[in-house]
């Protein structure tokens, strides 16, 4: 039988929908905390794709794609009105 897990220490993944309230109300929303939060987000994202041992471009081209879609969005505008210029 496996141990009895606190509802703080839940991974959101293993919450049941009826404790979603209370698992949401004991999560910390101060700036401390979101800040925290983001920075081991980045710590795992950097642990998992960009720190390892035999490396791969697992974690480069995340960063690639995500620079690509970024640049699109910020072109989009110009290239949609490019596009609905005629050339004759």
């Amino acid at each position: 039988l496996p141990a009895a897990v606190l509802l703080k220490d839940t991974k959101l993944m293993d919450v049941k929908l009826g404790q979603l309230g209370s698992w949401l109300a004991m999560r910390d929303f101060t700036p401390g905390g979101i800040l925290g939060a983001i920075r081991r987000g980045h710590e795992r994202y950097y642990n998992k794709y960009i720190n390892v041992r035999k490396g791969g471009l697992g974690g480069l081209s995340m960063v690639l794609a995500g620079y690509i879609i970024l640049s699109y969005m910020w072109s989009y505008s110009h290239i949609k009105h490019d596009r609905r210029r005629k050339y004759h």
